[in-house]
């Protein structure tokens, strides 16, 4: 059976997406990209990261790689931007330069079954990507003949059963509960940062590194933007479909969860932290 994507591709879901930089998702990776290496970003969605990580190995080849079209073209269109801004770690995007983005392409492909010519990359990326797939270990594989011997795999996923908020809200403590139940029957796994260690060590690699961070929501903006994007995704992405369609909860349970976001937004004492996991590894030589 082929993958189920828990959150579709609405556009509060891309939103978040077009939010994430190199410097807000792929820290833990940046100490080791230098100019010319090449890069196989897969999951790439809209590209933000991808055109950050293309820039800081310029010139080296970098590819993006995502299993929906229409996000692929989203990120050629993000990639032939020319604006430049400056990331000042809130929900403001940092854009890069027209030079920046030359050296990358985009394309639609399977990341289990990954195109002849994606060979030799001395990285392989993914970010918020295994979480998604009934086989977390198999994709790790592929990513593994993606690389060159010795190239690094760099790896960050979500864990949902870390989440942390304040205030208390139990409908929020619902909508976790059946955000769970979701990807249980979408063969997915929401925690996946606890096991990326695991997972990856049972894909062979080796000089295996976990580490982990966190997205902060605390400031009255960063809480607006959170808040209202899950409002939105609760009641309108696929999430919301499946949800319902699965059998796992009602529309009405819905618009309770999205209010519980927007009421979460608002609180003067609002705060939630979203916390990875994270693994940096070697293909063995």
């Amino acid at each position: 059976m082929p993958d189920v994507y828990t959150h579709g591709h609405h556009e509060s879901v891309l939103r978040s997406h077009r939010w994430r930089t190199a410097a807000n998702s792929a820290r833990y990776l940046l100490d080791s990209l230098q100019p010319g290496l090449s890069l196989l970003d897969v999951g790439c969605g809209p590209g933000t990261i991808t055109v950050d990580l293309a820039r800081l190995v310029s010139p080296g080849r970098v590819v993006g790689i995502d299993a929906s079209e229409a996000v692929v073209a989203q990120a050629r269109d993000h990639a032939g931007q020319a604006d430049a801004a400056v990331d000042n770690n809130t929900v403001e995007r940092a854009a890069v330069d027209q030079n920046a983005a030359a050296n990358v392409a985009f394309r639609v492909a399977d990341v289990y079954h990954l195109d002849s010519d994606l060979t030799g990359f001395d990285i392989v990326h993914a970010h918020q990507v295994l979480q998604h797939l009934s086989d977390p270990v198999g994709a790790l594989k592929a990513m593994g003949r993606a690389l060159r011997p010795g190239g690094l795999l760099a790896v960050r996923d979500s864990d949902y059963g870390a989440f942390a908020w304040a205030p208390a809200d139990p409908v929020l403590d619902r909508w976790l509960a059946v955000y769970h139940q979701v990807c249980v029957r979408n063969r997915a796994q929401a925690d996946a940062g606890r096991y990326l260690l695991g997972w990856v060590q049972k894909a062979g690699f080796s000089d295996v590194r976990a580490s982990s961070s966190t997205w902060t929501f605390a400031d009255p903006e960063s809480r607006g933007w959170w808040g209202g994007l899950w409002a939105e995704r609760v009641e309108k992405s696929d999430f919301a479909t499946q949800a319902v369609s699965y059998g796992l909860c009602e529309a009405w349970e819905l618009a309770d969860m999205a209010g519980a976001w927007r009421r979460w937004a608002e609180a003067e004492d609002g705060y939630f932290a979203v916390v990875h996991g994270e693994v940096l590894a070697r293909r063995a030589s």
